[in-house]
């Protein structure tokens, strides 16, 4: 794949899809706002020149909206004038935000007053209402964009309104989950989404005929790449509802505007399946899901309830994000065959992935667990203001993902586990993931679980493992664990087997991590004799 010329950017991309589909429905969100592709430039235009008027000499621009059409307009105005769009993770907290603020050095925040409202959250420095700037925008200033949106070519416009381009600068900083550790902020160039947005399409035949239904929020990669800039730059319509947990209002949408493709996490599509109406989803084309396992009951309640199937794909914030998906291979002679389960497909057109050996580094290894590497033109440029840590994640430009897995003879790639989710007790490296497979099994589809580990004098190491399903006690559980295949010193002990009401995600659907392995070692500190 070739990359993207040098003035080759995320907003030139939406100027020239804009005008050649200036009556195609381009946006919606569940508070009944839709836009055509004009009406979307010529907001964007108009936001764009407010931005710049408040935010001069700034590079970075705050942005605390939810996924909705002034949150998308907001990101298309501030890649216009050319500033770099932050999206700020208000699921995080405070704290949280004002680190991202302050790494970024952001001065001018785009919010609305709406949304802070019913979201819950305090003003900050630097905030900018969206209701105000609508209202200062004079009724001739919007004529005259409009005149020129209309009737200007797309290359004229964009020598007019969008800043010298530039492909390798900088698109977004997007920081991530920190779900294992402290949130990175990741630049992504324009270059790399691009990248990705080419990959992806090259990978699924989409067309200005697809709807994207928009669950996931801006601040999370996949919703930054995939449900804002996909449909943005291919061309086809989306519709957006901020919430991904509110089944009732996800299903009206899918329906309203017909849905024909859904990036979520397993753990919301089994959401849907309780509570959405078979005819809701009757247009989808693709339901993706990552960011976790996909449990085989989860799959066929969809499947059975809906009649297709979940695709796992497989990405990270890194690689902007999309790395695979499990799809068929489109210009194969026969891409009918079954897909193979528990695979995340091969990598996308324009990225290698490899397995290497985790010690030793050599490779590729086939059929073979091992470290899982990739590499690709979507690969970042780097973690912001920490270039040692950039460095050593990258290995002769193949790009270290951390995660364990294997590749077959086909490229298919199943993810194993996760290097971080290991813990070595009594000297031996035990996974994580395998004791939650085995401990899945022990509950019903409806329940959850998830294993982490606390300091242990004798062991080094010891397994804790938090649970969703109450009608097992703790001791039954550690007696039905004693009796699979599970080696001995996998098994947790029966008091590190603990009930819980519901096992901490962040906002995106994600498991959080860091929050689990907080509450094991409280709860430890807790346990232990004073």
């Amino acid at each position: 794949m070739s990359r993207p010329s040098a003035s080759d950017t995320l907003a030139g991309r939406f100027v020239h899809t804009a005008k050649s589909r200036w009556s195609q429905f381009c946006m919606a969100d569940s508070t009944g706002r839709e836009l055509t592709y004009g009406r979307a430039l010529v907001g964007s235009l108009l936001l764009a020149r407010a931005i710049a008027h408040r935010a001069p000499n700034q590079r970075h621009v705050g942005l605390l909206l939810p996924s909705s059409v002034g949150g998308a307009l907001a990101n298309i105005a501030a890649s216009i004038a050319g500033k770099v769009p932050v999206n700020l993770n208000f699921t995080a907290g405070r704290e949280a935000m004002d680190t991202a603020v302050a790494r970024c050095g952001i001065a001018t925040i785009l919010t609305s007053r709406t949304f802070l409202g019913k979201a819950g959250l305090q003003p900050m420095d630097g905030m900018v209402f969206l209701e105000d700037v609508l209202t200062e925008t004079s009724a001739v200033a919007k004529l005259l964009v409009l005149v020129a949106a209309r009737i200007l070519p797309a290359s004229l416009l964009q020598s007019i309104f969008l800043t010298e381009p530039d492909a390798e600068g900088l698109a977004t900083v997007i920081f991530s989950s920190g779900s294992t550790g402290v949130p990175k902020g990741v630049m992504l160039s324009h270059a790399n989404i691009l990248a990705n947005v080419d990959s992806a399409r090259r990978a699924i035949r989409l067309t200005n005929a697809d709807v994207m239904l928009g669950v996931l929020p801006f601040f999370h990669a996949f919703g930054y790449t995939g449900t804002l800039w996909l449909p943005l730059i291919i061309g086809f319509g989306v519709a957006y509802h901020p919430n991904p947990t509110d089944a009732k209002t996800i299903g009206e949408m899918a329906e309203r505007y017909r849905a024909t493709l859904l990036i979520s996490t397993p753990t919301f599509c089994g959401t849907y399946t309780r509570i959405c109406k078979p005819e809701q989803f009757a247009s989808l084309r693709f339901a993706i899901v990552g960011a976790e396992r996909l449990r085989p009951g989860t799959a066929a309640a969809f499947k059975e309830r809906f009649g297709h199937d979940l695709v796992e794909g497989y990405g990270c914030t890194e690689m902007s994000p999309v790395v695979a998906v499990n799809v068929p291979d489109l210009d194969a002679h026969d891409n009918t065959a079954d897909l193979p389960r528990g695979s995340v497909g091969r990598a996308l057109p324009g990225i290698e992935a490899k397995v290497v050996d985790i010690v030793s580094g050599e490779g590729p290894l086939v059929d073979i667990e091992g470290l899982l590497l990739v590499r690709g033109l979507n690969a970042m440029a780097g973690y912001l203001g920490d270039a040692e840590r950039t460095r050593s994640v990258f290995r002769d430009g193949w790009y270290v993902t951390g995660d364990i897995a294997t590749i077959d003879a086909a490229g298919h790639i199943r993810i194993t586990d996760r290097l971080s989710r290991f813990s070595k007790i009594a000297g031996e490296m035990v996974p994580h993931m395998k004791v939650e497979e085995q401990l899945q099994s022990l509950l019903p589809d409806s329940a959850s679980c998830v294993v982490t580990s606390v300091p242990d004098s004798d062991r080094g190491e010891r397994l804790v493992a938090f649970y969703t399903d109450p009608t097992i006690t703790p001791a039954e559980l550690w007696k039905k664990l004693g009796r699979t295949t599970l080696p001995k010193l996998w098994v947790p002990k029966r008091e590190d087997l603990r009930f819980v009401d519901a096992i901490p995600t962040l906002g995106t659907g994600k498991t959080d991590l860091r929050a689990v392995r907080d509450l094991a070692a409280a709860l430890s500190e807790e346990s232990e004799p004073v």
